[in-house]
């Protein structure tokens, strides 16, 4: 399946052109390498997504073509999210 595809149906971001467009900015990277938005995506892959204050490092588990909302969470699991910088701490 496509990067920005799975992006969108897991629901990590809502629309697929924000997915592509961060993806072909060098962005996310599947298993340790800069991926595109046309790269595909597997099963048990590391992916690690930059926005802009917050890095999400998630597994893949499943591939579905389509989802509902309540079962797009069983496509992934989130193995770390850091933040840069804590707005709530100031």
């Amino acid at each position: 399946m496509r990067l920005d595809k799975f992006l969108k149906i897991s629901r990590i971001i809502k629309r697929r052109t924000v997915a592509k467009d961060i993806a072909d900015q060098g962005r996310i990277t599947i298993n340790d390498r800069v991926a595109k938005s046309s790269s595909n995506v597997n099963s048990n892959d590391k992916l690690v997504i930059k926005f802009g204050n917050k890095t999400l490092t998630v597994q893949v588990n499943q591939l579905f073509e389509t989802t509902k909302k309540a079962d797009a969470d069983r496509m992934y699991t989130v193995l770390d999210e850091q933040y840069e910088r804590d707005f709530n701490a100031e």
